[in-house]
């Protein structure tokens, strides 16, 4: 049975999909079957693995949205060697025409998700940087959530909206939702910020952070819009080898449970 992943914040630029991305990449290359699902409207995970779509490509938006099923939208992709579930500026709508709905509206995403769901040893999320209804549906979705923190001033401030939403949907929809972990992203060694800023996320989150963090890395920006996860961009850069880390931290951990 595979493991759902959602990777969550909803404050922007914290690295989520970059996270997203090399997670799923590198999960990918340690031998994994691995699902990425782009949730966010603005596709930058999709463009990101160089899954361009075209304007007559079925995305995620028709899987949720419409009669569709997971067979029908995902793309395979050989580096990474990964599956992907693209995203579309229509998902830009999805929102709105949710909450139309009066019952399963949060539900809409586990429903299509469920039957797959053994195909693969983890499911990757990547959430769109709100709190919507897209946002619950993937928590509702998954079986934990990560959470990537930018080691800057008012780190954990997002985070504070965003455990209050797990807890809701712990709560409502999903009592066995967990925090998978959380990733210290944009870490720069030689500023005292980002050494204060990670002393204070692993006094809040102790064992639950990663011991991989993220540095601040050029290669990192520009993989993307070559359509690359890093290790296809430069395998030997230091966001290649502390992504590997967190790669290879996620299976040890999931092996001891």
């Amino acid at each position: 049975m595979g493991k759902i992943i959602a990777i969550s914040n909803q404050k922007g630029g914290v690295g989520k999909t970059t996270t997203s991305i090399n997670l799923a990449a590198g999960l990918g290359y340690l031998g994994n079957r691995v699902l990425l699902v782009d949730l966010d409207p603005q596709g930058n995970a999709t463009q990101g693995v160089g899954a361009n779509i075209s304007n007559n490509q079925l995305s995620v938006y028709n899987l949720i949205m419409e009669n569709y099923r997971v067979e029908d939208v995902r793309m395979k992709i050989s580096a990474p060697p990964i599956d992907i579930i693209p995203s579309s500026i229509n998902l830009a709508g999805a929102d709105l025409q949710m909450a139309k709905f009066e019952v399963g509206r949060e539900e809409m995403v586990k429903k299509k998700l469920d039957p797959i769901k053994d195909q693969y040893d983890f499911i990757i999320i990547d959430c769109p940087p709100s709190l919507g209804l897209l946002n619950t549906n993937a928590l509702t979705a998954a079986d934990s959530v990560m959470i990537p923190v930018q080691c800057e001033y008012y780190a954990l401030e997002g985070v504070t909206q965003l455990l209050l939403t797990i807890r809701l949907v712990q709560q409502l929809f999903n009592h066995d939702l967990v925090i998978e972990g959380v990733v210290l992203t944009m870490f720069d060694a030689r500023t005292k910020l980002s050494v204060e800023v990670q002393q204070e996320v692993r006094t809040h989150f102790k064992d639950k952070v990663y011991r991989s963090y993220i540095p601040r890395n050029i290669k990192l920006s520009e993989a993307p819009s070559r359509g690359m996860s890093i290790f296809e961009y430069d395998v030997r850069c230091e966001g290649a080898k502390a992504y590997a880390g967190l790669a290879n931290e996620v299976v040890k951990s999931n092996r001891k449970r």
